[in-house]
């Protein structure tokens, strides 16, 4: 795949980029690891004033940063600056948190026959994040920020379609005043990443995109022994029961599905309705599905914008094709619009079996699958029935029915009347399928640190 932006909404290339040579991927390995010696030594305060003016930086360029990421990948203006605005937040959070969460930890001396004990929290040094291109700003910050005010230094692998992004990074961190090699981009094709995970300098990867992508950089990582954290893909479920308010709930898994033109690993994708409140949640879901105004992305009354490449489109376009050739039913959607562009409507499927693709793969694309169930047991056999376990989402007023989901969904994250987001205060991974590790919080900024136990005798 080149390496270059090509405008989703007209299918017409913007900017091309030449891949970088192998000498100056060692330029810039051998920058990473100098960096590292003396960036490690800097104080939690000298990161943290860095970091926010990084924020700063973000929150004053975000309708110029925003449009580039719209340019690049089609999401929604709108959407482009609420991403902006939370990687500013992001920045700020580790700031003000990083030292309390790696504030070193004491031990019970005595227990131990020592005169002091601890544990202490350090950087391991030059990390790679492999970054995927749905959330091109967002899901390369939520790793460079914590990273970073650990100690660490950033090598950035981005999705070959948002290299501005990519490039945008880099010049980021270092406008912000990080030491120069602190942040640093690679473009380089997917086939050259091995290469990079198997250098002795690099440390540690971190990777957030398809399946046989994380398995492949585990595997790597495996070999090498490296330390790896991976997000992968997700079928989240969105179970519906009788004390739901089926208002709110249709609304909101309207956002959930579309969210980013449908393509999102944490977005709702299979709807699972209570038989009692099925009728009307399919009625009130469908009204607002068919209600999103598909259109130009730069265009503040769309909704959904294109997807992000022809190749997204046609997956969309086949796995509708497969369900309908074996009996699921089109209630809204289902057909590409004319005219230029990666576009595809919000779209609800019905009466799914188990041949069918959309059963049991990832539709990365505003395409819902809707079921119906008899009770919380066949819900949540239904919602587990998945390779996949990243988010989850269950609406219901039953405190004991909340207990269940809370307890028996398989996922890493689960929401109860509420769609499934990333806080920086709530640690975001899945488990199965989707990856293992977790990123923000005080568990995310840890993932890339060494605890080392400190005994000190009399």
């Amino acid at each position: 795949m080149p390496i270059a932006t090509i405008n989703p909404a007209n299918g017409k290339t913007e900017q091309t980029f030449e891949e970088i040579s192998d000498q100056e991927v060692e330029r810039i390995l051998a920058r990473a690891a100098d960096t590292f010696r003396s960036y490690r030594t800097t104080s939690f305060a000298e990161r943290g004033a860095w970091m926010v003016r990084a924020g700063e930086i973000l929150e004053d360029e975000v309708d110029r940063i925003a449009a580039m990421m719209t340019t690049e990948m089609g999401k929604t203006l709108a959407a482009a600056k609420a991403e902006v605005l939370k990687c500013a937040k992001a920045c700020r959070y580790f700031a003000e948190h990083a030292e309390a969460f790696l504030v070193d930890e004491p031990a019970d001396a005595d227990a131990v026959g020592a005169m002091s004990a601890r544990s202490r929290w350090q950087p391991l040094g030059p990390v790679l994040a492999v970054m995927p291109w749905n959330f091109p700003l967002w899901q390369a910050m939520r790793f460079a920020a914590p990273a970073l005010m650990a100690g660490n230094v950033g090598l950035l692998k981005h999705a070959s379609n948002v290299p501005q992004t990519a490039v945008f990074m880099q010049e980021l961190f270092d406008r912000a005043g990080f030491p120069e090699g602190t942040f640093q981009t690679l473009l380089i094709s997917a086939s050259r990443v091995e290469a990079v995970i198997r250098d002795d300098r690099v440390v540690a990867v971190t990777l957030t995109g398809s399946g046989p992508a994380g398995s492949s950089v585990a595997s790597i990582a495996g070999d090498v022994v490296k330390k790896s954290v991976l997000e992968l893909g997700g079928s989240d479920p969105f179970v519906v029961m009788p004390s739901a308010d089926l208002a709110r709930a249709a609304a909101v898994a309207t956002t959930a599905r579309c969210l980013n033109n449908g393509q999102s690993c944490i977005a709702a994708k299979r709807f699972i309705a209570h038989v009692d409140v099925a009728d009307e949640f399919e009625r009130r879901f469908v009204e607002h599905m068919s209600a999103q105004r598909l259109g130009d992305p730069m265009d503040a009354t769309t909704d959904i914008g294109p997807l992000a490449s022809a190749q997204q489109q046609q997956d969309m376009v086949d796995l509708v094709a497969d369900a309908v050739s074996k009996g699921a039913t089109v209630l809204c959607g289902g057909e590409v619009p004319e005219g230029p562009g990666y576009y595809y409507p919000p779209t609800v499927l019905t009466g799914i079996t188990p041949e069918m693709r959309i059963h049991t793969e990832e539709a990365f694309g505003p395409v819902a699958t809707l079921y119906r169930v008899a009770d919380i047991d066949a819900a949540i056999e239904l919602a587990n029935a998945t390779e996949f376990g990243l988010g989850s989402n269950a609406w219901t007023q039953d405190p004991v029915e909340q207990a269940r989901f809370e307890a028996d969904l398989e996922a890493g994250m689960v929401f109860i009347n509420g769609n499934t987001t990333s806080f920086n205060e709530l640690p975001f991974g899945g488990i199965k399928s989707s990856g293992y590790g977790r990123e923000l919080t005080a568990h995310g900024i840890r993932e890339f640190c060494n605890l080392k136990s400190v005994w000190i005798g009399p």
